[in-house]
C-alpha cells in the first residue's frame, strides 16, 4: 500500500483528495504507456479510467483528410475518463499518448462505482471536467488567431510543465500535426526559439533552456489554462 500511495502523490486530482477518499482507491494499479500508444477511441464504450504520473496524453480532434490535430493534454494534473462523472459512458474525442510514462488505471466499473461512494473523488473529477472544458475552448481559440511560434512556446511549456524535467521527444511532423500546420512552420518557429536560445533541438530531443524566455514568447493561453486550474484548485 505504501507504494501506492507514492504513486498517488504524484497524481494531483488524487493527491488533493482527504486520506480516507485516496483510501477507497486502492484498487488502483499502475499501468506503463507507450508513445503514440491509442488510449481512447471517440465513440469507444470507456473501459477504464487514467491518471497520468509520469504519462502525457493528448486529446485529439479529427476531421477527413487530416492529421489529427491536439485540443486538450493530460498529465499528472489530470485524468482520462472524467465524462463518466456526467454519465457520458464513451469517450468524446480520441487520446493518444505523446509523452510515454506511467499512469494509475482502474476500470470503469469500479470509478463508477467511487463517484457513487466517494463524494470527495466525484467534487474534483466534476471540478476538473470544467477546467478540461475551458482548456479545449482555449486551444480553438489560440489555433485559430495566435501565431505559430507563439503557439509553439506554449505547447512546449505546457509538455515542460508534465514532463518532470526530462527532454521532451519530439520530430518536426509530430509537432506539425498537433499544432495542425505544415512541418515548414513548425522547422521555422522552432528554429527562432533555439536562436534565442530557449530551446536545443537536435535529433527528435528538444531541451528547454529557459522557462522565463518561453513564457515571453508564448501567447497569452499558456497563463489562461494556469489560471483556469488555479481557479478550481488553487495554486500549488
Amino acid at each position: 500500500m505504501r507504494r501506492l500511495d507514492e504513486e498517488f502523490a504524484n497524481n494531483q486530482l488524487i493527491s488533493r483528495l482527504p486520506t480516507a477518499a485516496r483510501s477507497l482507491l486502492s484498487a488502483c494499479h499502475s499501468v506503463d504507456l507507450e508513445f503514440d500508444q491509442v488510449v481512447a477511441r471517440a465513440g469507444a464504450p470507456v473501459v477504464q479510467v487514467l491518471f497520468p504520473t509520469t504519462a502525457i496524453i493528448s486529446l485529439t480532434a479529427r476531421i477527413d483528410g487530416h492529421s489529427p490535430l491536439e485540443m486538450g493534454m493530460i498529465g499528472h494534473e489530470g485524468m482520462l475518463g472524467a465524462t463518466l462523472a456526467l454519465g457520458v459512458l464513451c469517450h468524446p474525442m480520441p487520446a493518444i499518448v505523446q509523452g510515454g510514462g506511467l499512469a494509475l488505471e482502474l476500470s470503469a466499473d469500479e470509478f463508477l462505482r467511487q463517484l457513487d461512494d466517494n463524494p470527495a473523488l466525484n467534487g474534483i473529477v466534476r471540478s476538473y471536467l470544467f477546467v478540461l472544458s475551458e482548456q479545449l475552448a482555449q486551444t480553438a481559440a489560440c489555433n485559430a488567431f495566435h501565431e505559430v511560434p507563439a503557439r509553439l512556446a506554449r505547447w512546449l511549456l505546457m509538455m515542460d510543465d508534465r514532463a518532470h524535467g526530462e527532454d521532451l521527444v519530439l520530430t518536426h511532423l509530430f509537432l506539425s500535426d498537433m499544432l495542425g500546420v505544415r512541418r515548414s512552420a513548425v522547422t521555422i518557429a522552432a528554429g527562432q526559439l533555439q536562436e534565442k536560445q530557449l530551446i536545443r533541438y537536435a535529433r527528435g530531443h528538444i531541451q528547454v533552456l529557459s522557462r522565463p524566455g518561453l513564457e515571453a514568447v508564448a501567447c497569452s493561453c499558456y497563463p489562461a489554462s494556469l489560471a483556469a486550474y488555479a481557479r478550481q484548485f488553487g495554486s500549488d
